[in-house]
């Protein structure tokens, strides 16, 4: 049976909801400076499987979050999930919905939805790492969520990714407030023991809005193929190890 039938949402994942349509509405109105020519917000034109993803994922305590930084071109981009690789948002997440197009699109960069051929590596390591660990989505999310840092996407005239930490100063002031915002409230809503970077930018900005709690911040290696640690390596083990060296998994 197609999720979309059945879904059905709780308090927490109502509040999730609500928080990300505020964060959206938020970094929506922002302007950035050079090098970005093109911002993506796929809390907008993908909403539909974001919403999906948050009502059948969001719900309920989680003991362990993981952050990245924000969206990859043929992940979230894409399909509206963090990491969201399509194979894996499709076929293991179970989770498919209509998404539409940002309001100025790169010509280099399209964006197809679930159409798009190309896969993001980075949410492709992630999501195996844990199918194959918990077997089920739903024993992943009954301990486990995965959100983004930051919503948008940027891209320069070429069409390369400009990731958060290399915007202008002003721009990326103003993101990061609301960013930081967002990120407390997530945390305030699913009461995590663990925060868990998946690189150090978002275990830096996950430190910030950590402090003054309980909640534990640790970081695993980023699975970007741009990494030539996570190259050289059997990622999944070596992150893997990481959290088992914290004391995140056992």
């Amino acid at each position: 049976m197609d999720f979309v039938q059945f879904s059905k949402p709780n308090a927490t994942s109502l509040s999730l909801i609500a928080a990300a349509q505020e964060l959206s509405a938020q970094v929506g109105r922002m302007r950035f400076a050079a090098p970005v020519t093109h911002t993506y917000n796929p809390l907008t034109y993908a909403w539909a499987p974001h919403e999906l993803y948050l009502r059948r994922f969001g719900g309920g305590q989680k003991r362990v979050i993981f952050l990245g930084m924000n969206p990859g071109p043929f992940g979230m981009v894409q399909t509206g999930v963090p990491f969201g690789e399509i194979a894996a948002v499709r076929d293991w997440l179970k989770l498919s919905a209509p998404v539409g197009k940002p309001a100025r699109e790169h010509p280099q960069r399209p964006v197809l939805g679930f159409d798009c051929p190309r896969s993001e590596v980075s949410g492709r390591r992630l999501w195996k790492l844990f199918a194959d660990r918990f077997g089920s989505p739903a024993r992943f999310a009954a301990e486990h969520f995965v959100v983004n840092y930051c919503p948008l996407a940027f891209l320069s005239a070429s069409g390369s990714n400009v990731t958060p930490d290399k915007l202008a100063a002003t721009g990326r002031a103003k993101l990061e407030k609301a960013c930081d915002a967002h990120l407390r409230l997530v945390l305030d809503i699913l009461q995590p023991e663990w925060l868990i970077g998946v690189g150090a930018f978002a275990r830096k900005r996950g430190e910030l809005a950590a402090a003054n709690t309980k909640i534990r911040v640790g970081q695993i290696l980023h699975p970007s193929p741009a990494s030539p640690k996570a190259n050289r390596a059997d990622w999944a083990k070596t992150a893997a190890g990481e959290l088992i060296a914290q004391g995140v998994w056992k």
